[in-house]
Formats: structure tokens, sequence, C-alpha cells
């Protein structure tokens, strides 16, 4: 399987072998700049590096077909200085979100754009041994069509797991899943490095390596105001774009980083994922964000999980009743409580649940968190809460990010 090669098949680069620090602070103001480009001058004192150091760094990086002349810029006094850009196409990464009824799977190019997709039903029960085969029949065939080889596949797929191993624990509904090695099942299969974490934890590091540029969050409202917009590795060897409300991704310049929010995931089951000082935060044993089984009524509903009362079952159980606005209520308290304990700057919520009613769980998320705001008399008022941006396909965009944010200096543990 040629076009599953780690190695970069015409400039003969191997890009894991590029994530030295200074090379990786070069290469994300490259992808930061976008397609304007950004002088040697400017990344100097970006970096903080000498000019020299970036003039090596960037002659490596242009040689190995990574980065390219962009044309030139005024400068004040002298020659106009010549500008450098990321060349998008000069690797690829695999994301692939397995979801309790579908998987989808995603090829990215450096920047985090898609550039091909297949999305296909699928029986997270149906056993280890036939997920495994499906998932990695679905990789196989989207590469073929493409092309291109890969850095690697990153996995996002409900929890609780095991980031670390890429070995998974109990998930909640399927027990047959405790214990089994999906990172090694999967990189034996494709044989390609392979990265595995949860749905949340990959949703929330693609929004924060995108960061909150022109239309990365839509611009929408927040709190009752209305909607918002749009929606370690394993293997031979190795480790971990936005979308506007069309689902197209891209980036068109410099975006500011995410530093602090949660990113809740409501679809088939319910989910957090943290970014706390611009990073996801795991836990010291990777488990964190186990959001949907806080328990916050103590004879409530039973759950998959074996409690009664998470706030998982007993927003599901008013989603089937036709009941969003109550769903939308339970869920504000939940998050609600994730903001009085981390005192976090914003909630984005994602996943099909919210997808198919972003309106009234913006607004009834967003009444909880002001009462609580108001009776806490906070002064600058409630935080903002938003629709996530990426749409169906966030999650396996986030799986993508998993293989491609460390060569950028980003999402490392």
């Amino acid at each position: 399987m040629a076009y599953v090669n780690r190695t970069n098949a015409e400039s003969g680069v191997n890009l894991l072998a590029l994530r030295s620090h200074n090379a990786a602070l070069v290469l994300d103001l490259l992808r930061t700049a976008g397609e304007g480009g950004i002088s040697r001058l400017e990344l100097a004192e970006r970096t903080g590096l000498t000019p020299q150091a970036v003039s090596k760094i960037t002659a490596r990086l242009r040689a190995d077909g990574l980065a390219a002349e962009a044309g030139r810029r005024a400068s004040t006094g002298g020659k106009p200085r010549t500008v450098l850009r990321l060349v998008p196409e000069a690797g690829h990464a695999v994301g692939l979100h397995l979801d309790r009824d579908e998987v989808t799977v995603v090829l990215c190019d450096l920047t985090g754009a898609v550039v091909a997709e297949r999305r296909v039903p699928l029986d997270l029960g149906a056993g280890a041994e036939a997920v495994v085969e499906s998932a990695a029949g679905e990789v196989e065939a989207l590469l073929a069509r493409a092309g291109v080889s890969v850095l690697g596949v990153g996995v996002a797929l409900p929890g609780p797991l095991d980031h670390a191993r890429g070995v998974l624990h109990r998930v909640t509904g399927f027990p047959e899943w405790d214990g089994f090695p999906l990172r090694d099942a999967l990189a034996g299969r494709l044989g390609v490095p392979v990265v595995v974490d949860k749905d949340t934890n990959a949703a929330a590091l693609g929004i924060a390596v995108v960061g909150s540029g022109a239309g990365a969050l839509g611009g929408g409202a927040s709190g009752s105001a209305g909607a918002a917009g749009s929606s370690a590795a394993a293997g031979p060897s190795g480790p971990s774009g936005p979308s506007g409300p069309s689902g197209s991704s891209g980036s068109s310049g410099p975006s500011s980083p995410l530093e602090s929010f949660a990113y809740l995931h409501l679809g088939t089951g319910l989910g957090a994922g943290l970014v706390i000082g611009g990073g996801v935060h795991r836990g010291a044993r990777t488990g964190a964000g186990e959001f949907g089984h806080q328990v916050i009524q103590l004879d409530g509903p039973p759950c998959g999980c074996g409690n009664r009362g998470c706030i998982e079952a007993l927003c599901l159980a008013a989603v089937d009743r036709g009941a969003v606005g109550e769903a939308a209520r339970v869920l504000g308290v939940g998050a609600a409580n994730l903001v009085g304990l981390l005192d976090i700057d914003l909630v984005l919520l994602g996943g099909r649940t919210v997808a198919a009613h972003e309106e009234a769980f913006v607004r009834g998320v967003g009444a909880v968190l002001e009462e609580r705001a108001r009776l806490e008399g906070v002064d600058d008022g409630a935080i903002p809460v938003r629709v996530a941006p990426g749409g169906a396909r966030g999650v396996a965009e986030g799986a993508a990010q998993l293989l491609l944010a460390p060569l950028f200096g980003r999402g490392e543990d």
C-alpha cells in the first residue's frame, strides 16, 4: 500500500522528523499567515530566533517542499522583502471519527483543509474485528481515490479510553470494547502511525488549532440572544481548517488562539473536550472530560454507565420526548457547573443533536449560564455560548489534527 506511506512520496521528506521546536515555531507562523505569507524578518521577530537561524530553517523547509515564495512585500527602506508561505499539499493526515452508528473519514492537508471525505453507516457493537476492518477499508478507499501519502491516521470515538496507549475502556453502551488496543490494531492493519483520542478531545483540539480567526466561530450570538454560526502514536514509527457554516475549510489569514473553553458534544452520547491554557486538558490518566456522567438527579433514570440521573441520560431522554427546551436546560446546568469549576471563557456546543436544534440549545444553555452569573453577581455577565465550527465532520477534522498539530508545536500533552 504505497499510498499510505508516512513519507511524502514526491519531496522525500519525512514530516515527522521535522518536529524540532524551532522548526515547529516557524511552520506554525507560516500556517497562520495563510496565502499572504510572512517575511523572514517577521519570522525572526515573532519567534525570537536570529535571522541566521530563520534563514537556515526556511531554506530547509523550502528544499523539502514545505514552504514556497509568496511574492514580495514593500519594506521601510531597503529592497522589498520576500515573503514565504506554507505549501498545504506537502503533507496530509487522515481523520477517522467512529461514532456509535456511523464512520466519517476525512483527508486533510497541512492547513487542516478537507480535500476528501467519506461517511458510511457503522455498528460500533458489531465487534472489534469487524469495526477495525470496516474502518480500515474506508481509510484505504479514501486514500486510493486521493492518491496521496499520509502522516498517519487520527482516530476519535466515544470514551472513556487511554489516549497515551490507544486502549479503549468501557465505552458506554459497548462494554465489549473494554481493554481493546485500537491504536495497535489499526496501525498493524494500515501500516501507518495511529493516534487514538476521545471524540470530544479531538474536536476541541481542532477548534484550538484553528483559533478564533474570521469566520471560525461564525460570529454567532451568545447566551439567550440567539443561535450561533455553523455548526501518542503507534505503528511503524510516530506520534497529534476552519470550517464555516457551509462546511468549507481553509485558512485565509492569521487566527487568534482560543485559550480556555469547553466543547460540549451531544449526539448519540454526551461528553466534553476541555482546552485550558491553549492546550487540550486530558488529565493524569487521559480520562478528563467525562462530562455526561456527572449525576445531577440522584433518583433519575438509569444511564448506560450504570449510574442514575446522569446528564447524558436526562438530556437524551428529554430529546426523545421532544422536550428540546428541557434538554437544553439540563445541559445548561452541567455547563454552569463546568464554568464555575474551571472559570473558562467560552462554551461551544456540537454534535448531531445540537445541530438539529441549534437555536434552542444555545438559548437554553445560555439562559442557565446567565441566571447563574446573575445569582453570583458577576459584573461582566455570563460567558458566551456558541455553536462550534466544523459541522458534522468537526470531530473527524479534529482527529486529523492529532497528527498535524504536533508538526506546528500544537496539541502536545
